[in-house]
């Protein structure tokens, strides 16, 4: 976000001192949005349907939920993944849902989502499901 900044008020620089300061203001402002915007990837549970970023699966679709605690999503993460599995990943949350998907037609074994609050997650899926 810095250098972005420093690269806005350079820009400005011939122009004087003080549209240098606004274009260094502007410029790490528009970085901060930006950066902010990267990792707001929303996961909810509405009107019978998990909705997880862009993609939006029916909960009637989807068997079994499974909280997982820091080691077991680093492992579903890495040597237990499937390269068929939909994976929301954030690198900064350690803790994530695995949603078995159990629609025949459709060849993603599971929904993989990181998550701070599986196990709100878990029980927002239960209680569509039920």
């Amino acid at each position: 976000m810095g250098l972005l900044g420093l690269s806005g008020g350079l820009i400005m620089f011939p122009l004087g001192p003080v549209p240098m300061i606004g274009g260094l203001i502007v410029a790490a402002v528009l970085a901060g949005l930006v950066v902010s915007s990267y990792g707001s990837a929303r996961i909810r549970v509405v009107a019978g349907s998990l909705v997880a970023g862009d993609a939006r699966i029916p909960v009637t679709a989807l068997g079994e939920a499974e909280a997982l605690d820091e080691e077991e999503a680093r492992a579903w993460r890495t040597h237990k993944a499937d390269t068929r599995a939909f994976m929301l990943m954030r690198s900064y949350v350690p803790r994530a849902v695995r949603v078995v998907v159990t629609d025949p037609a459709d060849p993603t074994p599971y929904v993989y989502l990181s998550s701070r609050e599986p196990e709100a997650l878990v029980a927002a899926l239960e209680a569509e499901r039920a």
